[in-house]
């Protein structure tokens, strides 16, 4: 990917996000806000981590990263409610990133990642769920529009479903595309 064409995907990131705060604050809703908020937080994680771990992102990963915090965001101004498979797609995603990271980390330190790209991922994903309940339950009972909406038991069971996707993505294709943050790989078997 050409760097010109990155600083633009990254710069429509930017604008996006901010077009989601600025919709968010004007409809009031909590929720697409506080997203777009932590979705700003996400995008600038590559730059600290490049800063504090001498590494370098690849840029098609950081378009991959910025996309997850977008999607995420823009999911809450209706696409979440609207279009069956958005929710599908950002579990999916994020379980990529997370996957991702712990999987670097387990090669890096000359681990087999297969065991803890899944725990991790499936522990995230149930502690993700547990807090989405509670925020949104939490919020009810004050009286609050909730920031994070639980749509069920049935919507539980596919996000995490979709989590684990995300997490065999990563063991399948991490040695091929997360080489920059793994160095030499070895044989795990």
């Amino acid at each position: 990917m050409q760097p010109s064409i990155v600083r633009e995907i990254e710069r429509g990131t930017r604008y996006g996000l901010l077009t989601v705060l600025a919709i968010g604050v004007r409809r009031r809703d909590p929720g697409a806000a506080v997203n777009a908020i932590f979705g700003f937080v996400g995008i600038s994680l590559p730059h600290v981590i490049e800063r504090r771990y001498d590494m370098e992102f690849r840029p098609w990963q950081r378009v991959y990263l910025e996309t997850a915090m977008l999607t995420h965001a823009v999911g809450m101004l209706g696409q979440y409610d609207d279009v069956w498979w958005w929710d599908h797609l950002t579990h999916t995603h994020s379980a990529t990133i997370l996957g991702g990271l712990t999987f670097a980390a387990a090669r890096r330190r000359g681990r087999d990642p297969r065991p803890r790209v899944i725990a991790v991922v499936a522990c995230a994903g149930i502690l993700w769920e547990l807090v989405e309940y509670t925020i949104h339950a939490t919020a009810n009972r004050i009286g609050f529009e909730p920031v994070l909406v639980t749509y069920g038991k049935t919507d539980t069971f596919y996000d995490l479903v979709f989590n684990l996707v995300g997490a065999v993505i990563v063991l399948v294709l991490g040695d091929h595309l997360l080489g920059n943050f793994t160095g030499s790989a070895g044989d795990y078997r």
